[in-house]
């Protein structure tokens, strides 16, 4: 029996809390918690137009899905729009793209696609066939980021929505951990960041909804959504904390919460400066957007010297591991050209030998 109204059959037990719920109670609740998650955080604001990360996934699928819901219900009066990265990844994103334009339809958002070949002339394809599995999620990760940025600003929009929920959170949480990397481990659960220079803001209203409710929630309101897990997504480190966090998950259900309240509270100790003069801050670095509209790091921001794209240094990023890419492509032409003429050398020094 749910727990909630006491008059329908309960259908599932809630990962957070183990609640027993009917199927429309949960809806409520899970709703409702979102709803009180946006309004807390200030998220959006009347007129706004808002971007959302659509993958064709189960998290993206449910957020389109519930913002689509709540702006009704409760009147944001906010403008949500799809925004989709082609990666050019055959077999995966090709198929999600499929859905993701199926969600279109379904929602009634307008759709902007932007691909990795117009952006950076690569696609992930021939990145990893050029630099290997190993690495395909430090490069996805960079290009995928300055793509969002690079489609929202070409919708004339400040304001990028992403599916990220409780399980991401808590494992970037342990990876950074795990990691040592202390510079990204104090604003590893900010629901609104951006990176330092863009104008872009990214949030993330799933911030403390379970993964296993997400997908209940689609299951249940039978959502259209692509399931298969990116190629390369085996080769992520990603990977160890989640077994980790798993783990934990089955002796204490709430540890994926208590990991990101824990992480919300993490305060560096602020290092002395040294004198003399000081490096400028990290491309890529997230900074926090408090919800007054405050961040916690200014920086005006420069501009990459190569692509025009905003930048603390005078490359950015994403040209920089572009710039290695277009390296090792060189070699490698040059080792294909050369394998032929050292085929052939060999030949002539052994015909010179034979005897006939």
């Amino acid at each position: 029996m749910c727990e909630r109204c006491e008059a329908s059959k309960a259908v599932m037990r809630r990962p957070k809390n183990l609640q027993k719920l009917c199927k429309e109670c949960f809806f409520h609740v899970f709703e409702t918690e979102i709803h009180l998650t946006i309004e807390k955080e200030k998220l959006f604001y009347p007129g706004e137009k808002v971007a959302i990360g659509a993958s064709g996934g189960k998290d993206s699928t449910v957020l389109a899905s519930i913002l689509k819901t709540l702006n009704e219900r409760y009147n944001y009066r906010v403008h949500l729009v799809l925004l989709s990265i082609d990666e050019g990844i055959v077999g995966y994103r090709d198929d999600s793209l499929a859905t993701v334009k199926r969600n279109q339809q379904q929602y009634e958002m307008p759709l902007e696609i932007v691909s990795y070949k117009d952006l950076y002339n690569w696609t992930m394809d021939e990145i990893v066939s050029c630099s290997g599995m190993k690495s395909s999620c430090t490069y996805c990760g960079v290009l995928r980021r300055q793509a969002l940025d690079r489609g929202a600003m070409k919708l004339g929009i400040n304001h990028v929505v992403t599916g990220h929920n409780a399980d991401d959170m808590a494992e970037t949480v342990l990876m950074n951990l795990l990691r040592g990397d202390t510079a990204r481990l104090e604003s590893s659960t900010n629901i609104t960041t951006k990176s330092t220079g863009s104008p872009i803001k990214r949030s993330k209203p799933f911030k403390y909804c379970y993964q296993k409710e997400i997908v209940l929630y689609a299951h249940y309101k039978k959502l259209d959504y692509f399931s298969t897990e990116c190629t390369y997504a085996p080769e992520a480190f990603r990977g160890t904390a989640r077994v980790l966090m798993k783990n934990l998950e089955s002796v204490r259900p709430s540890c994926i919460l208590d990991i990101i309240y824990s992480g919300e509270h993490f305060k560096l100790k602020q290092r002395k400066k040294r004198p003399g003069p000081q490096k400028p801050a990290i491309q890529g670095q997230e900074t926090e957007i408090r919800s007054d509209g405050s961040v916690s790091l200014q920086n005006d921001g420069n501009r990459c010297e190569k692509c025009g794209y905003l930048s603390t240094n005078k490359i950015c990023k994403a040209c920089l591991l572009l710039q290695g890419l277009e390296s090792s492509r060189a070699k490698l032409a040059i080792a294909a050209e050369a394998v032929p003429k050292v085929e052939e050398d060999q030949l002539q020094h052994r015909l010179q030998h034979l005897s006939f």
